[in-house]
């Protein structure tokens, strides 16, 4: 039996056009994406065999080209469909800090430098760059590390934050292993460069550590 031949309720792409996308399960969701199954297998009986073998939804978005192309029904075009999906997802999350903005909601500040640093496979250290008014003057990855860890210089920190010309910051790194809980390293590092920061009149509002499920922020464990 095909998608087509269900229950009008049971459709997928039916039941996101009257309640809504946040009802379906992943595999629904993945199934209107892949639009047709294969040969035995309807769009959703496919997408629950590659939930299964991926392990999940995010694991499967993030899967290498090659492993994801390999597979009946996918290919090159839905590889770039799912890569153009994702920058979507994080450039409407970079709308709510355009340049100009000012910070009014932590929640967004959190989940936009969540989406850009979640997932990767190295350390990476960066700033949010904010005027005197809080208002959003720029992003920057700053520093690229390992697994591990990464180098960081306060010096530079300072002289990037002068270029852009801010009057305040707020750090962010995140945490290969998933674990956003900060280091003692973080801890010392972080006073090493609120004091780098204040010499020059800039303030450190905040830095937040990246896990994979979990944001922590040194401002509200009085870190700061």
């Amino acid at each position: 039996m095909t998608i087509r031949e269900w229950p009008v309720d049971e459709r997928p792409r039916e039941k996101l056009l009257k309640d809504g996308a946040r009802i379906l399960s992943d595999a629904e969701l993945l199934a209107i994406f892949l639009h047709t199954g294969i040969r035995g297998k309807t769009a959703v009986d496919l997408a629950r065999e590659l939930l299964t073998r991926f392990g999940g939804l995010r694991e499967l978005l993030l899967a290498p080209r090659g492993d994801f192309c390999s597979l009946p029904g996918l290919g090159d075009a839905k590889f770039a469909q799912i890569q153009a999906a994702l920058e979507i997802g994080r450039r409407h999350l970079e709308q709510e800090l355009r340049r100009g903005s000012a910070l009014n909601s932590p929640q967004d500040t959190q989940s936009y430098l969540r989406a850009c640093l979640r997932d990767r496979p190295y350390e990476v250290f960066g700033c949010l760059y904010l005027d005197n008014r809080h208002r959003v003057l720029a992003f920057e990855e700053l520093f690229r590390g390992t697994l591990n860890g990464t180098a960081v210089y306060p010096r530079e920190v300072v002289r990037h934050a002068l270029v852009r010309n801010a009057a305040a910051v707020i750090l962010v790194h995140n945490h290969p292993s998933g674990v956003a809980d900060p280091s003692r390293a973080d801890e010392a590092l972080t006073q090493r460069l609120k004091e780098a920061l204040s010499l020059v009149d800039i303030r450190v509002l905040d830095h937040l550590v990246i896990g994979d499920r979990d944001v922590v922020s040194f401002c509200d464990r009085g870190l700061l």
